[in-house]
């Protein structure tokens, strides 16, 4: 109750708590989330994704500073790329936004994707609620550098700013379907670079042979570094919630995500119980030996474990 209260009054700790609870697999956590979860949905949730080297940790750092300014309360999730091999990871993006840090209006919450593909964490979702419960206006997650086919964020995200940068490779990087198809708003970062103007153009050009969906994502070029079109791109990103709201798209796109995110929670669930099933009797390990000696299919073993688990 004390941990509830302190949530609900914006207790910076108890935020930060509630989060490690949760990615720690935590039932109370879980528990506190349903009982608060009337709470949720007020928060503008910003998808901040791109290429590794592409600014996202600096732009993130400048949009924030912004908001700031006019009063805003915001959170961050800054997820990070953990190594396959030990596990550890350097959530190294927060260091790109040490000012923010002591700011008491802004909570800065670092993760590694601990093996989730799609360059999110699994407690990505969890820390979203949480946030909104704290009682943010915005929420920005920035995720690990993707290539061409993560695109999670489009799961739980608002609005998506997808950032570009100049020198990626020839104009067939702007046309490949997946990440690019995801962005609500491009941002050709670092635009003061050779090639910059090329690399916009190409991306409306892409955007031209895509299906009309009634918003046209804007081409911004900026410079995180030099702090250059900072607030043209934060006035697209409240005009884009704006436009949702006023159109339907909003309503739908959260009812679209909430479908998505049950059928995510119903799989981790699922699959659980087949390991915990499984695990007795090394039945498992025995399947895929046999699997392995090609004296039964994998389809078989399939089929013998959906049956175990209806017994």
């Amino acid at each position: 109750m004390e941990l509830e209260k302190r949530l609900l009054e914006g207790d910076k700790r108890a935020c930060a708590r509630l989060i490690s609870m949760f990615e720690m697999g935590s039932s109370e956590a879980v528990n506190l989330i349903k009982k608060l979860y009337k709470h949720t949905g007020k928060a503008h949730v910003i998808g901040i994704t791109g290429p590794p080297g592409g600014g996202k940790s600096t732009l993130t750092d400048k949009l924030v500073k912004e908001l700031r300014k006019r009063g805003k309360k915001v959170g961050i999730i800054a997820v990070d790329p953990t190594s396959p091999f030990t596990g550890g990871a350097i959530l190294g993006d927060r260091i790109r936004m040490q000012d923010l840090a002591t700011d008491p209006g802004v909570f800065i919450r670092s993760m590694g994707t601990r093996g989730s593909l799609g360059g999110l964490s699994k407690a990505t979702y969890g820390a979203i609620k949480i946030l909104d419960i704290f009682g943010v206006d915005y929420i920005f997650v920035e995720t690990v550098g993707v290539g061409q086919s993560e695109v999670d964020i489009v799961k739980i995200a608002d609005t998506v700013v997808m950032i570009m940068v100049p020198g990626l490779g020839d104009d067939i990087q702007a046309i490949k379907a997946g990440v690019m198809e995801i962005g609500d708003i491009f941002a050709v970062n670092k635009s003061d670079l050779d090639g910059a103007d090329k690399t916009a153009l190409e991306i409306e050009m892409m955007l031209e042979f895509g299906e009309n969906r009634g918003w046209k994502p804007p081409v911004l070029k900026v410079s995180a570094s030099n702090n250059t079109g900072i607030d043209e791109l934060l006035a697209k990103i409240i005009e884009h919630r704006e436009y949702m709201i006023n159109s339907g798209e909003f309503d739908k796109r959260r009812l679209a995500n909430a479908r998505l995110e049950v059928l995510k929670l119903v799989e981790e669930k699922l699959m659980d119980i087949v390991l915990k099933k499984t695990s007795n009797g090394h039945y498992l390990d025995k399947l895929s030996e046999k699997i392995a000696k090609r004296e039964i299919d994998p389809y078989t073993a399939r089929d013998k474990i959906i049956t175990m688990l209806g017994e």
